[in-house]
C-alpha cells in the first residue's frame, strides 16, 4: 500500500468493506496507522454544520453529542477529491437511527448474566466468549461520545467538534490504542463500533439512513440491490450500472 494513500480512497478501493471484514485487527490496525499523520494525506478539518433539518433525530437528546458524532465519523471516512465523506452520506443520521431501533438495545443478543467490567485489555475472556459487558450499543455509544467530548475540552479547552483536525485523531488514537479509560468496557472497543457503524452507514442500503443518494455505491461502482442481471449476465463486456436502492421497488 502506497504510504500516500488516505483513508478515504483506501476505503473506497478496498474489498474488506464489502466482503464485511469491518472493526476486525486487519482493518483497525490500517484505522490506527492512518490517524498517523505522517503517513496520509492531510485533510481539510471537516466542516461540522448544524443537523439538516429535514431530518429528526430518533436516539440523540442531546445536540452536542449528535455534533460530537459527526465530528468523529467525518475523521475516520473524510471528504476528499473521491467524494463525500461520512457527513454528506448521512453517516450520523443512520447511526442515530440504528442506535433507536433494537440493534440499539442489543434486543437481538443473549443479555444475562454474569457481566465483568472489563477494566484492562488483559481481562478480556480468552475463546469465543462473545461479549462480557452489561452496557448496550446505546450506552456504549453515548459513554464513548461524551468521553471523547470530555477528553477534548480537558486536553485544549474546546468541544471535540470544535477542536483541530490534528488534535481530534489524537483523541481518536487513543481511544483505538486504550489510553482512555472507559467504565464496563476498553476504549478500542467503543473505537471498533464506532468504525463499523461509520463503514456500514456509508455502504449501506439508503432505505437504513445512509449512503446517501447512493454516493457510497456510485463511488465503487456497485450496482445496489439489482431486481435482476438477466440481461447482462452473458455479455463478455464491463456492465456498468447505476446502484438502485431497496426504496426504488416501494410502491411497485
Amino acid at each position: 500500500m502506497q504510504q500516500d494513500m488516505s483513508r478515504r480512497k483506501f476505503l473506497k478501493n478496498s474489498g474488506l468493506v464489502a466482503g464485511g471484514l469491518v472493526g476486525g485487527s486487519l482493518l483497525g490496525g490500517f484505522i490506527t496507522n492512518g490517524f498517523d499523520s505522517k503517513k496520509i494525506q492531510k485533510v481539510e478539518k471537516p466542516k461540522v454544520e448544524a443537523t439538516d433539518v429535514h431530518e429528526a433525530l430518533q436516539f440523540f437528546t442531546r445536540h452536542q453529542d449528535f455534533m460530537v458524532l459527526m465530528a468523529a465519523t467525518e475523521q475516520i471516512y473524510p471528504e476528499d477529491d473521491h467524494g463525500p465523506g461520512a457527513i454528506k452520506l448521512d453517516v450520523p443520521y443512520y447511526i442515530d437511527k440504528q442506535l433507536a431501533g433494537r440493534w440499539g438495545i442489543n434486543g437481538r443478543d443473549y443479555r444475562h448474566g454474569p457481566y465483568t467490567a472489563v477494566l484492562d485489555p488483559s481481562d478480556k475472556p480468552a475463546g469465543p466468549a462473545g461479549e462480557q459487558s452489561i452496557l448496550d450499543r446505546g450506552d456504549i455509544f453515548l459513554q464513548g461520545i461524551r468521553k471523547m467530548d470530555d477528553e477534548s475540552q480537558k486536553r485544549f479547552k474546546t468541544t471535540f467538534d470544535k477542536a483541530e483536525s490534528d488534535q481530534q485523531i489524537a483523541i481518536l488514537q487513543d481511544f483505538e490504542n486504550d489510553k482512555v479509560k472507559m467504565t464496563g468496557l476498553v476504549a478500542s472497543e467503543f473505537m471498533a463500533l464506532l468504525i463499523q457503524s461509520t463503514l456500514e452507514g456509508a455502504y449501506s442500503d439508503p432505505v437504513y439512513g445512509g449512503n446517501k443518494n447512493m454516493e457510497g455505491w456510485k463511488m465503487k461502482e456497485f450496482p445496489g440491490s439489482q431486481a435482476s442481471y438477466a440481461g447482462v449476465i452473458e455479455s463478455d463486456e464491463f456492465q456498468k450500472m447505476e446502484p438502485v436502492s431497496l426504496r426504488d421497488y416501494q410502491g411497485h
